[in-house]
Parts: structure tokens; sequence; C-alpha cells
């Protein structure tokens, strides 16, 4: 097996790894996670957006992350990200905040204007997201207000975002 990492948008046939590294990481609770719920509203059924990026190592998937297209209080243009998973044997290496780079970078650059997350902000904040004030955009499902972050794509984003998060598609 090649040694050399590569990242690259996620295709369909990377959905079956997708899911596997995230039953590894997250265990069968991952369901209940917010982007679980808000992916379950899709009506297309695909789990991936063009946004989705994995992190391979030859044949092996070792990181992937997954962002949605959802609306905020029925205005569309957000990004949900996450999960973010990293297999074990690869974690602490920056896989993970690489594929956060790649995925926003495409998102700015397709036009989105918000990516949002549940997330710890120390981690987060380290890569520009910032915590949304409690109450101004709800998820389906118990989030801790204080863990909800966005990264704005453009000015005043955060701001203009309120409501209900839902899938977009």
């Amino acid at each position: 097996m090649s040694d050399k990492i590569f990242i690259r948008t996620a295709e369909h046939s990377d959905v079956a790894a997708i899911g596997a590294l995230h039953a590894r990481v997250f265990g069968p609770g991952r369901f209940a996670r917010s982007a679980y719920r808000v992916r379950e509203g899709r009506r297309d059924g695909n789990p991936l957006s063009d946004f989705c990026h994995v992190a391979m190592r030859g044949n092996r998937l070792i990181a992937a992350i997954t962002l949605s297209d959802v609306k905020i209080g029925g205005a569309p243009g957000a990004l949900l990200l996450g999960p973010i998973a990293v297999d074990p044997d690869f974690a602490g290496q920056g896989y993970g905040r690489q594929l956060i780079a790649e995925g926003l970078e495409d998102a700015r650059i397709a036009g989105k204007s918000l990516v949002i997350l549940v997330g710890d902000e120390p981690y987060y904040g380290r890569l520009g997201f910032t915590c949304v004030p409690p109450g101004q955009i709800t998820l389906p499902g118990p989030v801790n207000p204080q863990r909800l972050l966005a990264y704005p794509l453009k000015d005043g984003a955060i701001e203009a975002a309120r409501g209900l998060v839902t899938s977009a598609l």
C-alpha cells in the first residue's frame, strides 16, 4: 500500500467506506447526532454533496467530511459540516483540518454563504469558526447552543442566518 495520502472529492463509490468509518469512529449513537437528523430529511436520499471530501492512503479511506446543503429559516445557501471522521490510526495528523479547508474553499467558490457545525469552539475556532448567538439558529434534536458554530463565507452571513436548520434537498 502506498504511504502517500491524497485528498479528493467524495464519490458515490465511497459511501460504504464512509459509513464503515463513521461506525468505527462514532458507534451506533451516531444516528442521534443532529447532522444525521438533518440529512434524513433529504428527498434525494444521496448522503453526499459536491463539497464532501475524503483522504485516501492507497485504496484505504482514512478520513471523510460530509457537508450537506441546508436551509436556515427557509433560506438556502448554507452547508452543515459533519460528521468529520478520521480513522483512529491517522488521528492527530491534520487530515481532518485539510478536508475542512478543501470543503470550505469549494463552498466559497460555489457561492455558499455560511457553513455551520456542532463542535468544540477551542478546536474549530482555530479554523475560523465562531459561536452562533444562542437561539439564533436551531437544529433538530438536542444541541448544546454553546457548541453551534459558524464559518461565514460572505460578509454578514452569520448575522443574517436565523431559524431552524432543514435539508435543502
